[in-house]
């Protein structure tokens, strides 16, 4: 019993990084409607930011979040401006062919300046754990989920208390219908592109902090934000935490229970996409 436990609260603490991480993808889904393919390297963008002003300024890789979303934010911009925006009206194939795009070539680059060795951090907090009866948490885990609620309870707030929130929430029901009542609907995919990039690179400090960062590391996150987001419905913000922690602590019972299952684990979110899909296959027949 005590391993079961154990096993589930660590996939609970793991399922706030996914969700903070799949968010970003949710809301470009949503609202610009693509799959953006580069949100991977902008987690792995943000988690190496995070990384160098801690290696060459001092800076905590936690405190480092905010910079390191603010950078992706508006770097992302520029991409939206010369790149992304241009093919939002075109077939969804286009949108595909360019992120991907976008991705390996902030892949290449990540590994022509960096290298391609993993980059670690070492903290006080990383060697510091939490004994609650049988059940041991360490600090740096329980940070990383507690400042992902933070970040995704703000997010939800400017969704749904601000104006800014209202308008991008309808943008994402009706285009049309946003540009004829006077939104600037270019704007707004300008600021939601913008704010999935922030979330993106502030995933990616958080991924600094418990397993460091590498050139390569994106593509496997952003796999799994795309399980997340076809579980929880294509745009469904609310649905990405239920789905979050269905992965996460999946994995988290499959390298505890299945021998071998640290290698197994990666093959969960396959199961679970297979599994959504046939399930809504079933539901609509």
């Amino acid at each position: 019993m005590d391993l079961f436990l154990q096993t589930l609260v660590n996939g609970l603490i793991q399922s706030g990084t996914y969700a903070l991480a799949s968010a970003g993808l949710a809301l470009a889904v949503g609202v610009l409607h693509i799959v953006n393919f580069a949100h991977g390297e902008f987690l792995m963008v943000g988690a190496f930011t995070a990384y160098w002003l801690s290696v060459l300024v001092g800076v905590d890789p936690l405190l480092s979040l905010v910079p390191a979303g603010a950078l992706l934010f508006v770097a992302s911009g520029g991409i939206y401006r010369f790149s992304v925006r241009h093919v939002l009206l075109a077939p969804e194939l286009n949108a595909l062919l360019l992120t991907f795009g976008i991705a390996i070539t902030l892949q290449n680059l990540a590994v022509l300046a960096f290298g391609a060795t993993p980059r670690v951090v070492h903290t006080a907090y990383q060697l510091t754990s939490l004994s609650l009866g049988p059940i041991s948490v360490g600090v740096a885990p329980l940070i990383t989920l507690v400042v992902s609620v933070a970040v995704l309870s703000g997010m939800y707030a400017v969704l749904y208390r601000t104006g800014v929130g209202k308008s991008i929430r309808a943008v994402a029901q009706n285009r049309t219908g946003a540009y004829l009542v006077g939104l600037d609907v270019d704007r707004i995919y300008l600021l939601t592109f913008g704010l999935a990039s922030a979330l993106a690179a502030v995933a990616g400090a958080m991924v600094l902090v418990r397993i460091g960062a590498s050139p390569q590391m994106g593509f496997a996150f952003v796999l799994k934000a795309f399980a997340i987001i076809v579980m929880a419905g294509l745009g469904n913000l609310t649905g990405v935490l239920w789905a979050s922690l269905v992965l996460a602590t999946g994995e988290a019972f499959v390298r505890t229970y299945v021998p071998g299952g640290g290698g197994w684990a990666e093959a969960v979110f396959f199961l679970l996409i297979f599994g959504t899909l046939v399930w809504r296959s079933w539901r609509q027949a």
